[in-house]
């Protein structure tokens, strides 16, 4: 199948074309055709199965074939997603698809001034891609007006249950016309989600893409042990050992993400943080240096990388195990994405260890451990329990299948706190390894 078979209009298919996207992936095969049609749609799929292409493209198809325009204030569709760093990446999406069509698009979110972003909404928005508390204070400021409102989407509906924006959404249905087109894209469904749902979707199409997709099929996962004081020595260690050119590295809490950034700049590694507590401009400016080379690591915590799209990423690190396991996968389909390889290495010390084997029973998978030489932990690990888990027979290449009955919850007002939701070109100085570029253009739309 190409995306000439599925019934877009020209300048999508030249702005696709334009792009080297030839082929739908799984995802947009099954959501494309169903949106096109008008009806509501459910659809479950991991990070990086070009999820966000399969709403935008037919949403932008839709709106440029009728002859409407957006009155004063007015929007005619509404994306929802939960950190600022998605509707940034949505709004990329939008502008990439939609420039050759007589569409505007604006994207509003917390932790930047408001005047601005009430300002642009006065002429009338086709696309606006919003965080749930941005939006309210923005309605309760009479900048916004739904009369006109035709479809809307949940991005990433899950992970705004996650962080408790659930009463958000309430109300912003309360607010929206009753007959609309609703589009809900989640990484599972779970029990909840599908309370959601009873609420939001008519009749729905519901698409599936299977947990072992290809984004995490080729990622390849390793443990190393080491103990908590020398992981920073560790990191420092094989960025320079292994010349890693390019690395997204997770900890836990922002204060330990602004230390381990200061420990990496001391030692000659050009490195910067993205975490809650940092304005919108300085992340901005971060994952920018970042995607152009000029720093080679990017530390961050699990909800400020939400958004994070970064064609062949090639390191993954946790320098902190996640205490919520299915952040465990999102954390590593940063890398391995649209059909290329990666690598997701996680320090692990023994305090480390439940969380390990939590993370192994949710994968059903054994990860490989490694010793580095010299720092070789104090206790070593225990080794993995066999149960739910079975041992790696790719060598360190395995696939991680996540399991939706192992969801765990987070504190709603942390998780709100980072999102920012509602309150308030140089050359690089490293070699990069050979034919380990970053650049080359993946055939599937994302």
């Amino acid at each position: 199948m190409t995306f000439d078979s599925l019934a877009l209009c020209p300048p999508l298919l030249s702005a696709l074309k334009q792009h080297g996207y030839e082929t739908p992936s799984e995802i947009q095969q099954q959501a494309i055709p169903a949106v096109l049609e008008g009806k509501d749609v459910m659809a479950a799929a991991q990070t990086g199965t070009g999820k966000t292409a399969a709403f935008t493209l037919p949403l932008l198809h839709n709106l440029s074939s009728s002859k409407k325009r957006a009155s004063h204030n007015q929007v005619r569709a509404l994306v929802l997603t939960p950190t600022r760093e998605l509707a940034a990446q949505v709004a990329d999406n939008v502008m990439k698809y939609g420039k050759q069509l007589d569409l505007n698009y604006n994207v509003v979110f917390g932790g930047v001034k408001i005047n601005p972003q009430m300002m642009k909404l006065r002429k009338g928005t086709d696309v606006l891609i919003a965080t749930p508390g941005r939006l309210l204070d923005l309605y309760q400021q009479n900048a916004i007006k739904f009369q006109q409102l035709e479809t809307l989407v949940l991005d990433e509906a899950d992970r705004m249950l996650d962080m408790g924006f659930i009463h958000d959404i309430k109300k912003i249905l309360a607010l929206l016309p009753k007959k609309r087109q609703n589009l809900l894209f989640s990484a599972t469904f779970s029990k909840e989600i599908r309370e959601l749902a009873k609420r939001l979707v008519n009749n729905p199409v519901e698409v599936s893409v299977a947990a072992e997709n290809s984004t995490v099929d080729r990622i390849e996962q390793c443990v190393h042990p080491v103990d908590k004081n020398k992981k920073t020595r560790l990191l420092v260690h094989l960025v320079k050992s292994e010349n890693w050119f390019q690395v997204l590295v997770f900890c836990r809490t922002k204060h330990g993400a602004n230390r381990l950034t200061t420990d990496l700049v001391k030692k000659g590694i050009p490195a910067a943080a993205i975490h809650g507590n940092k304005s919108q401009g300085a992340r901005t400016k971060a994952l920018a240096q970042f995607k152009d080379n000029k720093i080679q690591v990017l530390v961050a915590t699990d909800i400020a990388a939400r958004g994070i799209d970064i064609a062949e990423l090639p390191h993954v690190v946790n320098y902190d195990l996640p205490n919520v396991c299915e952040d465990y996968v999102h954390r590593i389909g940063r890398t391995g994405r649209a059909g290329k390889n990666g690598r997701a290495i996680s320090f692990v010390c023994h305090a480390e260890n439940d969380q390990l084997h939590a993370i192994e029973r949710f994968i059903k998978l054994r990860i490989p451990k490694q010793v580095i030489e010299g720092f070789e932990p104090g206790q070593a690990l225990p080794a993995s329990p066999s149960k739910n888990a079975k041992p790696d027979s790719r060598n360190g290449n395995p696939a991680a299948k996540a399991s939706p009955s192992a969801r765990k919850r987070r504190r709603p007002n942390k998780a709100k706190a980072e999102a920012g939701g509602n309150k308030q070109g140089n050359n690089s100085p490293w070699q990069r390894k050979p034919n380990s570029g970053n650049r080359t253009q993946s055939s599937q739309a994302q």
